[in-house]
């Protein structure tokens, strides 16, 4: 077991590592085009054009912000810092989540204005920007579709592209039917629809990274699953005072009281043994803290996991 967590940890490791790369290149691919998109949003005079380039500004920071953290996470624990510097890529993810909320503030704001004064609009130019924004954002979801799944930094830089690339896409939009029937208005409405992506995205970031940093219980997990999950394992009596957290991405902790039978430590150590396996095999919870008891502790108040029964269990 102790093998197959190493090899676990190495195999994360690297897809961080990977991830870092591609998040460097869709950093470059980014600047570039957001210098593009500010400079053709200010020939063409089209808000959905800037409104996006503005989008492509906050990205790059995020991307940024996202690859320092990685590269801070990375550092070893140490007496200071037990659980090492993992909580910086969740702090990196909710600045990122409270910016993109203030872009989509913004481009609210502006859109606003343009509705009451529609301005005139260089469609050709907006379509053509807008396209080379397209093909590089595709690019960069390729770039991250596999590398989000291992870390919350890498996946908010996902999101942030993924975004990119339908505001691209309405911009394309909204520059032909600007050029077939000349509604000027279709540009802050598409614009809108924009600031409506990055509040969508912005919102979901936010409440990822305030769940972890709460400690609340990952979504994926059930408290009263892995309290009969432990319970069924034989010499378990009770479970109780039991907590579940998330450290960071991919990283889930439990600490928990387990009621025994009075009995030899070599036993209770196959216990405990057979209690993390199973913690980690069937809830991906990797890092246990147990306190075994041979009578239920006093300050237990019959609350979570308390009640459980073998019975139940069963």
């Amino acid at each position: 077991m102790a093998e197959d967590s190493v090899v676990r940890e190495e195999h994360d490791h690297h897809q961080v590592i990977g991830g870092m790369r591609q998040l460097l290149i869709a950093l470059i691919i980014v600047v570039l085009v957001m210098v593009a998109e500010i400079v053709g949003g200010l020939l063409s005079n089209s808000l959905a054009l800037l409104g996006d380039a503005g989008h492509m500004l906050v990205d790059a920071l995020a991307l940024s912000i996202s690859l320092i953290a990685i590269w801070i996470a990375r550092r070893p624990a140490d007496t200071a810092k037990t659980y090492g510097y993992h909580r910086v890529e969740i702090m990196a993810a909710m600045t990122n989540g409270v910016i993109l909320l203030l872009v989509a503030v913004f481009i609210f704001y502006r859109a606003y204005q343009r509705l009451l004064e529609p301005a005139e609009i260089d469609a050709a130019l907006m379509m053509g920007v807008a396209a080379i924004g397209l093909v590089a954002n595709l690019t960069g979801i390729l770039l991250l579709r596999r590398a989000r799944h291992t870390s919350i930094n890498i996946r908010a830089a996902f999101w942030h592209i993924l975004g990119d690339t339908i505001s691209s896409f309405g911009v394309i939009v909204g520059g032909i039917i600007i050029a077939v029937t000349d509604w000027r208005i279709v540009d802050p409405i598409i614009a809108i629809v924009i600031g409506t992506i990055i509040l969508w995205g912005a919102v979901r970031l936010v409440r990822e990274s305030s769940d972890i940093l709460l400690e609340a219980v990952p979504r994926h997990i059930q408290m009263d699953a892995v309290g009969l999950a432990m319970m069924d394992i034989p010499g378990v009596r009770d479970v109780h005072d039991m907590h579940i957290w998330t450290i960071t991405s991919g990283i889930h902790a439990l600490s928990a009281h387990v009621l025994i039978d009075d009995q030899t430590v070599a036993r209770s150590a196959e216990i405990t043994r057979v209690v993390e396996q199973e913690l980690a095999r069937r809830f991906n919870i990797t890092h246990t803290t147990l306190q075994l008891e041979c009578e239920k502790c006093e300050s237990c108040s019959e609350g979570l996991v308390c009640g459980i029964t073998r019975q139940e269990a069963h």
